[in-house]
């Protein structure tokens, strides 16, 4: 098969959908690779560094969708490369599909097969693409919800884990997902004072168990994150709900019960978020304040450590996209379940429930495509 790298051309996004070892272990299998010239260096990966693991370079975005039986990205396409899509083409990256209509409408459009990190499941639920950059993201929300604490910064002034004779911050974390609990240890080790909430009581059972003391799990529901927010200093949104729109447990009314600086960071805005005041921003202008409130919703959090994201997510995908090269998409799908829950447009029919209903769109059984 023909796979295709572009660059990411979202706003600082500086990761690579595929590493130099990546790509020789494709082209080991008899596959060729064509990436866009400088794809890499973002994340520290020279076109040296894919010559010399047999890729080829190409000077521009379009000669590499133009070539590619498969696209291998990060991020969502963006308006500009809409018109770059093929009919039958493999897209094979993040979608986030219910969050923006105008991406899933372009995608029906362009007659492309599209398979979205994010919704690839495993027998047990677990989302192995949605992972590890769920793990950088819990953990950058604190780094970052720790900065913006800083006064100069629109904060209330607060040091997270205080100091002797000091108390520490009071971290809510909503959503016990990985987010959720890579976000938890994260400010536990900083020495916060933690509320994690979650609506399953088994997950919290398990949370309890393995977190340390300064962390303590609560229900989430209405009231009792009505009674949290007005004592916390960072709010963390981590809810997930696959491939569908994320619930508003924070409505824009509950702002004014909280604390002059608070700080918002909405994990979940790449999929509608669940702060209902938070709406994407980026990395070159990451924050904006209501009600002397600061919200930081940065859609691709960790683009900003691209080294350590882009060997991350390759490990996670590698393995899928060998299946994908070997068999093309339709019997690696047919052969491994955990694809098929992964395919969310197929040939302009959406196949993927969740995504159908965010917009009251018609739906496709994917069986359609598979039997």
């Amino acid at each position: 098969m023909i796979i295709g790298v572009p660059k990411e051309i979202k706003n600082n996004e500086n990761r690579v959908a595929l590493t130099p070892a990546g790509a020789k272990e494709l082209i080991k299998r008899g596959h060729q690779v064509y990436m866009q010239q400088t794809a890499g260096l973002g994340s520290g990966f020279s076109d040296e560094d894919y010559k010399a693991a047999g890729a080829h370079l190409l000077p521009t975005i379009e000669a590499t969708y133009q070539i590619a039986e498969m696209i291998m990205k990060v991020k969502e396409p963006i308006e500009s490369e809409y018109s770059l899509i093929k009919p039958n083409q493999l897209l094979f990256t993040y979608f986030h599909f219910a969050s923006y209509e105008p991406l899933t409408r372009a995608m029906i459009a362009s007659k492309a097969i599209c398979l979205a990190y994010e919704t690839v499941e495993k027998a047990d639920r677990s989302l192995p693409l949605l992972v590890p950059m769920s793990e950088v993201a819990g953990r950058m929300a604190i780094q970052k919800g720790a900065n913006y604490l800083e006064k100069p910064l629109g904060g209330r002034g607060i040091l997270l884990g205080g100091v002797p004779g000091v108390l520490p911050a009071k971290v809510l974390i909503l959503g016990g997902g990985v987010v959720g609990t890579q976000a938890a240890w994260m400010a536990a080790g900083l020495g916060a004072d933690v509320i994690l909430m979650d609506v399953s009581l088994p997950r919290m059972r398990y949370l309890a168990d393995v977190m340390p003391a300064n962390v303590k799990t609560m229900m989430s529901n209405e009231y009792n994150i009505r009674e949290q927010i007005k004592q916390a200093d960072l709010i963390v949104g981590a809810v997930l709900i696959p491939g569908a729109k994320a619930p508003h447990l924070i409505t824009k009314d509950m702002l004014k019960d909280m604390k002059k600086g608070t700080v918002l960071v909405d994990v979940a805005v790449d999929q509608g978020g669940c702060i209902e005041t938070c709406k994407p921003t980026t990395h070159e202008n990451p924050t904006y304040t209501i009600d002397e409130v600061v919200h930081y919703c940065v859609a691709n959090m960790p683009g900003a450590v691209p080294y350590t994201s882009t060997l991350a997510l390759t490990n996670a995908t590698l393995p899928y996209a060998i299946q994908l090269a070997d068999k093309g998409w339709k019997k690696a799908a047919q052969e491994n379940e955990d694809l098929v829950s992964g395919l969310n447009v197929i040939q302009g029919d959406i196949v993927y429930k969740a995504v159908a209903e965010a917009f009251s769109l018609p739906y496709t059984p994917v069986e359609k495509y598979l039997s």
